[in-house]
């Protein structure tokens, strides 16, 4: 799971697009008990989600225009023009090229073979989420792609990510973890598109999962502040219990209860 120990090719920040930023504030407050900080006039409206006093997630209003309503996974770097570059070169694409966002650090946001958008994020004076692995903060996230084997060279190549199979009933979970790490610093998964009905009716994409206490009470919360379920609270052996939702303005993310980690 994700910490706030952050290396480079890990994610390092999440934010949130809506066509609706006071109405997003009241769904994520009244669900995770976010409180919502602008980040100033200069901004563009761009403000924090913070818990307990500590970021969480970072959140934006967009039109139509500009994009769908949506969750985007950073990652960091040491050099987002570098790694901007190698994704060009791997045949990714560059949507937002690199630009320094008001000397807290740099930013970019890309796109894979699969034309999935993610983020990068070159630390500054921010280093990345304060909090991370606990409930109400990011803990995971899995990509949704149609070649698995095609994603796992592209970020390979651009991030320097390595894969390792985790073998459950009915098959092989492929898991992430940045270069020479270790398998102790999985932070994510590949899965394919294919296999889950509910993602492919979505497209390919990168999705967040949520730590929180009690999966089935979130649900029903959130249902209550708007959001929609995509998926019903499932327990997954010797992962935990988890749900798929979407937001009042349609941005998809997870939620689980993560089993207790067993001791060696």
């Amino acid at each position: 799971m994700l910490t706030t120990r952050f290396v480079d090719g890990a994610p390092n920040w999440i934010d949130v697009a809506t066509p609706d930023l006071e109405g997003t504030r009241s769904f994520y407050g009244g669900l995770f008990g976010w409180q919502f900080e602008s980040a100033g006039p200069q901004a563009g409206g761009y403000g924090f989600f913070r818990s307990d006093g500590r970021t969480v997630a970072g959140g934006m209003p967009v039109t139509a225009e500009q994009g769908p309503p949506s969750w985007t996974v950073y990652f960091q770097t040491a050099d987002a023009a570098a790694t901007a570059q190698a994704a060009e070169r791997a045949h990714g694409r560059v949507l937002v090229r690199p630009m320094d966002v008001m000397g807290e650090g740099h930013m970019a946001v890309l796109a894979d073979r699969a034309g999935v958008p993610f983020g990068l994020w070159q630390p500054g004076r921010i280093k990345g989420l304060e909090r991370a692995g606990e409930p109400g903060s990011l803990c995971w996230v899995e990509l949704y792609t149609p070649d698995v084997a095609a994603a796992a060279a592209f970020y390979h190549q651009v991030l320097g990510l390595e894969t390792s199979g985790v073998s459950f009933p009915g098959g092989t979970y492929t898991c992430l973890n940045p270069a020479g790490a270790g398998e102790d610093a999985m932070f994510g998964g590949v899965v394919p598109l294919a296999d889950d009905p509910v993602a492919a009716e979505a497209g390919p994409s990168w999705l967040a999962y949520f730590e929180v206490a009690d999966t089935d009470a979130t649900v029903d919360r959130a249902v209550e502040l708007g959001g929609t379920v995509a998926r019903a609270a499932t327990d997954v052996p010797g992962v935990g219990r988890i749900a798929r939702l979407t937001d009042p303005y349609g941005a998809r993310f997870a939620v689980i209860r993560s089993a207790p980690q067993q001791q060696a």
